[in-house]
């Protein structure tokens, strides 16, 4: 059983079974919404991680603070199992790393969930003829079916909108152009929402032929 005792400068006085023992603390940053940030990057025995984990928490708790979010790299992440056994739950994970959450105060946390939308864009491109630049499909369910379309596609993560779309034009028909506005906005909703933006753009380079270009 570990309780709070007193603190020193990093350091946290734990009672652990009736014995008073000295634990460092985990290094924090405070957030911008009353909670703490820890980036785990040294190897620890669980143990002692689970004892630093105690002891910080409770320091948390004295002084009001609301969510924890621990990072823990792939290579440290035996470690997450005694932040489960403390009460954090599995926030989002990405390749190289996994986030942890935890709540403090009593009641319900009002910690956002992680993100689960995506957007995608509809390039409408016309040239200063007034002619529009469509295609045609080589795989997905249009392929083979003759039906001309504008050029589509997903926008990359940590990618401006306007950039996304002008790269997926020129990935689609290796066509330069120019952003130029938002025409339209819709949603559809399937395991996650997906937004969809229809854009205007200015050829700026272009070939004769670019009309019969495809995906």
């Amino acid at each position: 059983m570990a309780g709070l005792v007193c603190s020193k400068s990093g350091m946290e006085q734990v009672l652990v079974e009736n014995e008073v023992q000295q634990v460092k603390l985990l290094d924090s940053v405070n957030d911008d919404h009353g909670g703490v940030i820890v980036e785990l990057s040294e190897a620890m025995d669980l143990k002692v991680f689970a004892l630093m984990l105690k002891a910080s928490i409770a320091l948390w708790r004295s002084q009001g603070k609301r969510g924890v979010w621990i990072k823990i790299p792939i290579e440290l992440i035996n470690l997450a199992e005694a932040a489960v056994k403390e009460g954090f739950w599995f926030h989002h994970a990405e390749p190289k790393y996994l986030m942890l959450a935890f709540w403090i105060p009593e009641g319900a946390h009002t910690l956002p969930a992680n993100a689960s939308h995506c957007v995608s864009i509809v390039a409408f491109v016309m040239n200063n003829k007034r002619e529009v630049l469509v295609v045609q499909e080589k795989s997905g369910i249009f392929r083979g079916k003759g039906i001309w379309k504008f050029p589509t596609g997903g926008v990359d993560e940590g990618e401006d909108i306007c950039a996304g779309a002008i790269r997926e034009v020129k990935e689609e028909t290796a066509i330069d152009t120019e952003f130029v506005e938002v025409l339209a906005f819709w949603y559809e909703i399937y395991c996650n929402i997906i937004y969809h933006l229809q854009f205007k753009g200015h050829l700026i380079n272009a070939s004769p032929c670019v009309s019969s270009m495809g995906l």
